[in-house]
């Protein structure tokens, strides 16, 4: 496996300064840009080409907090974070209720698919309001429990950089995080794409 901290100079660690980041990647990637190469020869273009995927896989990767958990677990455990589909307990309340929104959302949606009255759509219309206010309301809780485990690996990541033995003692916490983060940002998406469908 690529460690990709390694790959774009950064320490091993659990939280990462995006604009640092980016800026790290920018200056790897500009060696090796496929627009530097149009007339350089094929070996050399398909070299800097497969370079410049990697640091953008890289950059992509630690860039987002659930996606460079995982592949710090991966690195320091030499595996997957383990029951991932296992939905914590203490999500299973949200779990319920974002899912009785989303297919009560669903109904309506349909429901307004195939109403062609006008009187029934202005009616629809107003209805499509209520729903959207909900799931922004929902949508807003999401991003707040987001929040709040990004401050969490921020601690985490404190005590990463002060330990330098007993680092294992960590690594359960941060699976529980990237277990979360899972969960909420699957709902964000689901929530989003509702939002979007009861605008058109």
């Amino acid at each position: 496996m690529t460690d990709f901290f390694a790959l774009l100079d950064e320490p091993r660690r659990p939280w990462i300064d995006v604009e640092r980041l980016k800026t790290r990647f920018l200056e790897h990637s500009a060696t090796c840009h496929p627009d530097r190469f149009h007339n350089a020869p094929v070996a050399e273009k398909a070299n800097a080409t497969r370079q410049y995927t990697e640091l953008n896989a890289a950059y992509e990767c630690l860039a987002r907090d659930r996606t460079r958990l995982k592949h710090l677990l991966e690195l320091e455990r030499s595996a997957p974070p383990e029951d991932i589909q296992k939905t914590p307990a203490e999500l299973m309340d949200l779990f319920f209720g974002v899912g009785k929104l989303l297919r009560e959302v669903d109904a309506f949606l349909k429901g307004k698919e195939q109403a062609t009255s006008p009187l029934l759509k202005v009616k629809i219309f107003q209805d499509g309001m209520t729903w959207t206010d909900q799931l922004n309301e929902t949508g807003g809780r999401i991003r707040t429990s987001l929040a709040g485990l990004a401050d969490e690996i921020k601690n985490i990541d404190a005590e990463w950089l002060e330990a330098t033995v007993g680092r294992d003692q960590l690594l359960p916490k941060l699976e529980n995080i990237y277990r979360h983060l899972s969960y909420y940002e699957r709902w964000q998406a689901q929530v989003q794409e509702r939002v979007v469908r009861l605008s058109l």
